[in-house]
């Protein structure tokens, strides 16, 4: 009789959890065991920050998996306050600590690594000090929801303007407390472009919600938090978000190798170096599916269907893992903001010719009650218009359009393709033509060369004749460019004769329609130097220009 397949597993939640129940469904004879370092088995981390809100006001729902029930349902012996202290490779062991301090050591044929990843610490002083928190797990949410309810905090400084942080600062300002987010870099968000970051920055900025960027602590005091420049924030909530480290010790004391990004380096079929031990989740290095550049990529989404495929190849099954786009959504306040693919800096990075579009579409038909604007920017592939990546922005609508063009990209579809995208429409829902495909008008335009237009990420007006084909009404409320003449879109083939035949026109509008409207009737009047400003003067402004 063949002797079972012992497959054991480090660490539970998203990966290491996937990973079991997949190897129990593949292989029924497979023994199967799971040691998680903390007290639960498989916990939904990614819904801390809502409990802490009081959006979910049941602490049992994030608990996942019990180890009673994993072991009723899948046979996987699910063993929690259990520490993994050491692989032994060569005799295909792992030495174990349990809660009783107790070691052990057991066997493996098959060891998967689902550890993780854990906050970033930085040395600053006051960093231990009882108000200044992170968030990984669910002790962490208790001990801050316990904060909040017994010293009642009326003012919180979050470090790190990332997803956690934006979720985290939500959390506090549902809680009635006043809100600073601290970001080192220009802004929050590091994977949005500047120009929709500062669009979410400035949607979100509210009298008790506030932003401030470039800006380093240097110490926290019982005060606040004190930044290098001399500045201080007061704060009698801290809490830290400034990124997060791959638990990866354990491997790199076995001799796996590490790769650049620092995960575990793993293949397609989520195998380490050693082709007996599998690696999965945070602490995993793999691929980005559309450069094939190797990658880290902190997601739960991606954890799981790693977890899937290497439990799938650890109980004797076959899958491939083809990377992730590192497709992400985060709501922060009364905004929701998506992203997928390259953003710009990454395209130039990977060596990407690629040009953007920008476009402002209603969330469904402008005549149906509650419609609001989804900000689409699109960053597309020179001469072939394929989509490289996407942001977008509004607050409703967008988790659909987002997954619409994670799907696109999959495809490795262009710009063209998005144009006649049959998309379901109803007037509750969408429009006719929809926003993805208003999006994929724009793009394909711009691809075609159908109209010049100018870059507002890169153009620098000079000596250029500015032409605002805006209404009145829309000057009266936002101004206009430095320079610019007005003639509104109605009155524009009345007044040809104002225009200038020997100097270059920039025409512009609110979002960039009426702009484009005008250059084709410019060009079409013979006027041979005109162009249109991408996005229109809501994107001009945004990039700086004045």
């Amino acid at each position: 009789m063949t002797t079972p397949r012992r497959i054991l597993i480090v660490g539970g939640v998203a990966g290491g959890a996937s990973a079991a129940a997949r190897a129990r469904r593949v292989n029924e004879t497979a023994e199967i065991h799971v040691f998680e370092r903390g007290p639960y088995i498989s916990f939904a981390n990614c819904g801390l920050p809502y409990f802490i809100a009081g959006e979910i006001d049941d602490r049992a729902k994030l608990i996942v998996m019990t180890p009673e029930r994993f072991w009723t349902r899948s046979r996987v012996h699910a063993h929690v306050r259990h520490d993994v202290l050491s692989i032994n490779r060569a005799a295909r062991t792992i030495r174990v600590k349990g809660p009783d301090g107790s070691e052990r050591d057991e066997h493996y044929d098959r060891l998967i690594l689902s550890q993780g990843a854990k906050p970033i610490v930085p040395s600053i002083p006051g960093v231990d000090l009882p108000h200044v928190f992170t968030l990984r797990d669910i002790p962490d949410m208790d001990r801050i929801a316990n904060f909040i309810d017994t010293q009642k905090p009326k003012h919180a400084v979050v470090i790190g303007g990332g997803f956690i942080g934006l979720e985290m600062a939500e959390a506090f300002h549902h809680r009635g407390i006043n809100v600073t987010i601290v970001e080192r870099n220009p802004h929050i968000l590091p994977l949005l472009d500047t120009d929709m970051a500062h669009e979410l920055q400035n949607k979100t900025r509210l009298p008790e919600f506030n932003f401030v960027a470039r800006a380093n602590a240097s110490a926290f005091t019982v005060q606040g938090v004190d930044f290098v420049d001399g500045t201080h924030l007061r704060a009698d909530l801290i809490l830290l978000s400034v990124g997060v480290k791959a638990e990866v010790e354990l491997a790199r004391e076995a001799g796996l190798e590490i790769g650049a990004t620092g995960g575990v380096k793993t293949n397609g079929r989520m195998e380490s170096s050693d082709p007996l031990i599998y690696a999965v989740g945070d602490a995993a290095e793999t691929i980005h599916a559309l450069t094939g550049a190797r990658a880290r990529i902190a997601l739960a989404g991606p954890a799981n269907r790693q977890g899937r495929i290497a439990g799938t190849n650890a109980a004797g099954g076959r899958l491939i893992y083809p990377g992730a786009l590192g497709t992400s959504i985060v709501r922060l306040l009364n905004m929701t903001v998506g992203f997928t693919g390259l953003n710009s800096a990454q395209a130039t990075a990977a060596g990407f010719s690629y040009f953007t579009s920008m476009t402002r579409d209603f969330s469904h038909a402008h005549y149906y009650p509650g419609a609001s604007m989804v900000i689409t920017k699109i960053i597309a592939e020179e001469g072939t218009g394929r989509i490289l990546g996407a942001q977008l922005m509004g607050e409703e609508g967008v988790d659909k359009r987002t997954d619409v063009l994670a799907t696109a990209i999959t495809a490795r579809m262009s710009v063209f393709d998005l144009e006649t995208l049959d998309l379901a429409y109803s007037p509750p829902f969408g429009s006719a033509n929809d926003a993805v495909n208003t999006a994929g008008f724009v793009a394909a335009h711009i691809a075609r060369g159908d109209v010049p237009t100018v870059a507002p990420e890169t153009w620098k007006p000079s000596d250029e004749f500015l032409l605002d084909v805006r209404d009145g009404d829309e000057l009266a409320h936002s101004g206009t460019l430095s320079g610019a003449i007005h003639i509104p879109l109605g009155e524009l083939r009345q007044r040809l004769e104002e225009l200038p035949k020997g100097r270059k026109i920039v025409a512009f509008c609110q979002k960039g329609q009426r702009g484009y409207l005008a250059t084709c009737a410019l060009l079409g009047s013979g006027f041979e130097d005109v162009a249109n400003l991408r996005g229109g003067f809501l994107q001009a402004r945004l990039n700086g220009i004045q």
